[in-house]
């Protein structure tokens, strides 16, 4: 004899997705395996807590870029490996660097910054 289970509720306070709208795109058009393979790269970049402080350090600076010798002290880490996170931003191509002299400028890439919003995006 089985015992008839009664159906799951869920949990008080837990919040119940509505899957009524589940087959609907969240997007236009769908990504191919090259474009998301470019934008993981730069959400995994992005998963570190440095990097994301650093991006938005560079993207909201009022003069749109930012001295490499300004970025140490606000992370609070050393300079090697606030050094060694620009250089995984800009292989992620989310910042772009401009050597002067003995400094680096960095600056965002606007294009991939506006591509990852837009993959995030509910159109």
């Amino acid at each position: 004899m089985s015992k008839r289970s009664a159906p799951l509720q869920p949990a008080p306070g837990a919040t119940v997705l509505d899957l009524a709208d589940c087959n609907q795109s969240l997007r236009r058009e769908a990504l191919d395996a090259g474009q998301a393979a470019v934008l993981a790269e730069a959400f995994k970049a992005l998963a570190d807590p440095v990097r994301l402080q650093l991006l938005n350090l560079i993207a909201t600076a009022v003069a749109r870029e930012v001295c490499a010798c300004d970025l140490v002290e606000p992370v609070g880490k050393s300079q090697p490996t606030v050094s060694h996170h620009l250089k995984v931003l800009r292989e992620a191509g989310l910042i772009k660097a401009d050597k002067r002299g003995t400094w680096i400028w960095y600056s965002v890439v606007p294009q991939q910054l506006d591509e990852l919003q837009r993959v995030l995006a509910r159109r």
